[in-house]
């Protein structure tokens, strides 16, 4: 084996090929470094004085199926420069890593395509030395990313595991890169995140975000010149729970066996959009039976369809007066329900309307959301929260496609 291949095939320069053993169906290549090569390591200088070696192995890329190991006794030297005992530095492994640099990229360009437990297994090493060689990866690019140029944000929380568990995601919408993700679903989840952004001086000029009182506060609080949006996708989710609270209570106080059982099953065919109802199942002709039995249903349903009409406007004054008018229909409806989302949605009109200067959402957490899920799926979860954070922050470089 001729020192060229340590270096075209392993990265190693500088070293002298030796011997090779095998032994277990793994292979050992010894090598040393030649004396005229040996210098102090905290000076540099040449004249130094051997004090004795270490033996030491390092793992490194495999040769097909088998395991290769390069064995060094590393020297230790005396400087008379500095009077010191020390260590010569290897030039193909950081210190106080058991593998060389090529292994660890090598392991990081596996980590594209496999889990930690699949190249673990093909590489035959451990669990541990996988993820440690991913983690510090991560955390050189991802532990504090860059805020100075952001500009447009989307903060919302997501569930994780079965107990309730929730994260803060603040996600960067020009590049959908994650740039926080905070513990819990409170204020305070992003404290460590504005603490940053005080000193990065970055210019947030709109932040979206759901009707959550506590993001409202914290984003006023941290963030008094930005606009904040909400997102229209959140609105329109609440305004079909209260639908669905209205046909519940509609259908509990009727007392018309006829109506009980037109109303049966409509629940999803009043949340659906007009254009997406099913002709085959005539879901059509069924819906518009029960709203011809039921006014205030019927009411409800046409006053969620024309909200919807909102964010079609043309700019931010038509808006405006289109939404004080709706709110003046549902108010003047005396359903309940109705009424009280008409009263939310005018407490909160500033930000409703903010849409038409910042045409911006949460929807692209969503999909954030979903490919945490795959994220999670694929690894059969996390035990450690700080390694699942910043997987979460490097999403944005990953790519999925279909199988099969």
């Amino acid at each position: 084996m001729s020192t060229s291949i340590l270096y075209h095939g392993f990265g190693i320069i500088g070293y002298r090929y030796q011997k090779t053993d095998y032994k277990g169906g793994q292979v050992f290549f010894h090598i040393e470094q030649p004396r005229d090569k040996l210098r102090c390591p905290l000076c540099n200088a040449r004249d130094v004085i051997l004090r004795g070696s270490i033996a030491r192995r390092f793992r490194t890329i495999p040769i097909g199926e088998k395991p290769i190991w390069i064995v060094l006794d590393v020297q230790r030297v005396f400087c008379p420069e500095c009077q010191v005992v020390r260590q010569v530095k290897i030039q193909f492994a950081d210190p106080k890593k058991r593998y060389t640099r090529q292994f660890e990229r090598y392991v990081l360009g596996l980590s594209h395509f496999m889990t930690i437990k699949d190249i673990a297994n093909l590489l035959q090493t451990s669990w541990d030395t996988v993820k440690d060689i991913q983690m510090e990866k991560l955390q050189k690019q991802f532990s504090k990313p860059p805020l100075k140029d952001l500009e447009r944000i989307a903060i919302d929380e997501i569930s994780i595991g079965k107990n309730h568990k929730y994260l803060t995601i603040v996600l960067d919408l020009e590049s959908g890169a994650v740039v926080h993700v905070g513990d819990g679903k409170g204020s305070e989840a992003l404290d460590p995140f504005f603490k940053r952004l005080k000193y990065s001086k970055a210019d947030i000029k709109a932040v979206a975000i759901d009707m959550s009182p506590a993001y409202t506060a914290a984003v006023i609080e941290n963030l008094p010149s930005a606009k904040i949006v909400y997102d229209h996708f959140h609105l329109v989710k609440l305004f079909n729970d209260k639908l669905s609270d209205l046909r519940r209570q509609l259908y509990n106080e009727c007392e018309v066996l006829e109506q009980k059982v037109v109303m049966k099953g409509t629940r999803w065919l009043l949340l659906k959009n007009e254009k997406n109802l099913n002709p085959e199942r005539n879901e059509k002709e069924r819906l518009e039976k029960a709203l011809a039995l039921n006014k205030p249903l019927a009411t409800a349903y046409y006053l969620k369809e024309d909200f919807k009409q909102l964010w079609n406007k043309d700019d931010k004054e038509e808006a405006k007066d289109f939404l004080s008018f709706w709110i003046k229909k549902a108010m003047a409806s005396g359903i309940g329900v109705l009424q009280k989302f008409a009263r939310t949605v005018q407490g909160h009109s500033f930000g409703i309307l903010a849409y038409f200067d910042h045409p911006i959402s949460t929807g692209p957490l969503e999909g954030v959301n979903n490919k945490i899920k795959t994220l999670v799926k694929q690894a059969y979860g996390y035990r450690n929260m700080d390694f699942f954070k910043l997987k979460i922050k490097a999403l944005h470089l990953s790519k999925y496609a279909l199988i099969g």
